[in-house]
């Protein structure tokens, strides 16, 4: 059995469609399960997707005719995104930036749509990475425009403390299972940092088990600390799925107007 340890993506990356739901494997099925925010955008509309993983979403939009704009912090990540508009045929523009370097690369306003999916936010570090993030988010959308962030419950996770989680059915993709797991490793104080190991074992058709796992960092938050951070920036929650006994929940915000005189 092989064991490879990094961080910041840089194994996950290879293995991360491992990771992904079925349902939000295929692109276009993926931009389908936000019909209800982009039902109201031009098929044109200048979208921005700031945790684009390995790019379902981005090349899912891209595939709409919308002018999509892909960004990780991950190298990785991006590469990925690059490789999967390739191969669709989408014209995708992926560059690795994390959020705080967003504004040096896009003008104030730029963007009709903003994407923060997939549970990252939670990596920006501390209540002032995640202030910086949303607040680097806000500056790019225009007047009017949303930004769509998905998270975990991280009132649910913490309740449930440090363990292993080992997903109870083999993933199939690319012809190979895998059995993904997840230790969490939960700090005694909210404002602390916390850590997620997460290990992809593959299994071959000869029995072997190749193990690629990373050890993530992340800083996680209260739903009511999350919307004051929305509202600090400008942002006005339109609507929200938060549920204490749900794992996940999406937060759809717009960007107030400006004042008239």
């Amino acid at each position: 059995m092989e064991v490879v340890v990094v961080t910041e993506y840089d194994v996950l990356a290879e293995v991360y469609e491992w990771l992904i739901s079925d349902a939000k494997l295929p692109p276009a099925e993926f931009a389908a399960s936000f019909d209800d925010v982009l039902g109201s955008l031009p098929s044109n509309a200048h979208v921005l997707d700031c945790s684009c993983g390995t790019g379902q979403l981005a090349v899912g939009l891209a595939g709409r005719g919308m002018r999509v704009v892909a960004t990780d912090a991950s190298e990785a990540m991006v590469r990925r995104t690059a490789e999967l508009a390739a191969e669709f045929g989408a014209s995708v523009q992926t560059m690795r930036a994390n959020w705080e370097e967003l504004p040096e690369h896009f003008e104030d306003g730029t963007f009709d749509l903003v994407f923060c999916v997939g549970n990252s936010l939670h990596h920006a570090r501390g209540a002032t990475g995640r202030g910086a993030a949303l607040e680097s988010m806000s500056r790019l959308l225009r007047p009017g425009g949303r930004l769509v962030l998905t998270s975990r419950t991280w009132e649910l996770v913490r309740a449930r403390g440090s363990r292993l989680d080992i997903r109870d059915r083999l993933v199939r993709r690319n012809g190979r299972d895998a059995v993904v797991v997840y230790r969490w490793d939960i700090a005694p104080q909210w404002d602390d940092e916390h850590h997620i190991e997460i290990a992809i074992a593959q299994v071959d058709a000869t029995g072997s088990v190749r193990v690629r796992s990373e050890l993530l960092s992340c800083w996680p938050y209260r739903y009511e600390e999350l919307e004051v951070g929305l509202q600090r920036v400008g942002l006005r929650t339109e609507t929200s799925t938060f549920d204490r006994v749900s794992e996940n929940y999406t937060v759809v915000a717009s960007k107030e107007q400006a004042a008239t005189s």
